[in-house]
């Protein structure tokens, strides 16, 4: 029997328990889970690579089936590399939809044998995104229930906000 391996790809800048929700509900479908950050220099990342997978494995060190790796180009040229043919993504929102399905469509003209599943996090995530907790953590709010504490107290510092 051949072993199962889903790619997650991302930025996650940081990530979050939504993004933590996806990972831990994936790694029970999958053998293997490979979080895959992505190098994007156009988003203007607020952490850098080496930080994002330091605080992705801190974050899921618990869940054994998940690795966490990074890439610099076409995600499905990573997809192939990692020996995978499963990309998950992750869907909070139906303006998130258009998007990645414009994403999925173009990954499958690019490489056709990956297929492309869509996970929603738990309702209570739904709203959460990396880019509204930079947001807010700029403005001093209490991330706790968005973001693992570790994640917060580095937010925090890159932003000028430690408490």
């Amino acid at each position: 029997m051949s072993t199962k391996v889903a790619v997650y790809p991302g930025t996650f800048d940081p990530i979050t328990y939504g993004h933590i929700d996806i990972i831990t509900r994936a790694s029970k479908i999958f053998d293997e889970v490979i979080v895959a950050v992505a190098h994007n220099k156009a988003k203007g990342a607020l952490f850098s690579v080496e930080e994002r997978k330091a605080m992705i494995t801190d974050s899921v060190k618990e869940i054994k089936n998940v690795s966490v790796d990074d890439f610099d180009g076409l995600v499905v040229d990573y997809v192939k590399k990692s020996g995978s043919n499963v990309m998950v993504r992750g869907l909070r929102m139906i303006s998130d939809f258009e998007y990645e399905f414009q994403m999925a469509l173009t990954n499958r003209k690019l490489a056709g044998e990956i297929e492309t599943i869509f996970m929603m996090p738990h309702e209570g995530y739904s709203y959460v995104s990396s880019k509204l907790i930079k947001e807010t953590a700029g403005l001093g709010a209490d991330l706790k229930n968005f973001i693992p504490r570790k994640v917060e107290e580095a937010l925090k510092v890159k932003v000028g906000k430690k408490r």
